[in-house]
């Protein structure tokens, strides 16, 4: 099975200037808990619902004015939509991450897989073993 018969093709992506409030905004409304930030269509970077609580709160002074620059995590780990899913759940292992920007060829996102998305259309034992390695302690 392929990335593509599984991502969510319906994401909130954001600038990396966009107001973190407007971000956890996004994040309320549509029920998520991350936000990729782009630029020209590339993911320069993420946003987490966890970021916004351990990134803003503890070292931006600004709150109030603070970017997706100020707390997002650069260097993400992206896959390609044309991947096989085992293989974006060993990297999800390997990187201890639970959920995936997916790219096309030019690096343009175009959708999101999860842990979820795995566990729930393909193998729950692929997914327990990524999940494991996910939460594993290193």
């Amino acid at each position: 099975m392929l990335v593509r018969e599984l991502m969510t093709t319906k994401i909130s992506r954001v600038a990396p200037e966009t107001p973190v409030r407007e971000i956890a905004a996004i994040m309320r409304m549509r029920g998520i808990g991350v936000v990729p930030v782009c630029e020209n269509g590339q993911v320069v970077g993420i946003v987490t619902d966890r970021d916004i609580v351990t990134r803003l709160l503890s070292r931006v002074a600004d709150i109030a004015n603070a970017q997706a620059t100020d707390i997002m995590s650069g260097g993400v780990v992206t896959c390609h939509d044309d991947q096989s899913v085992s293989k974006i759940a060993a990297l999800m292992g390997d990187h201890q991450i639970r959920r995936l920007p997916v790219t096309n060829h030019e690096n343009i996102l175009i959708g999101m897989i999860t842990i979820g998305d795995i566990a729930r259309e393909t193998s729950e034992h692929m997914a327990g073993e990524a999940l494991g390695e996910i939460v594993e302690e290193r």
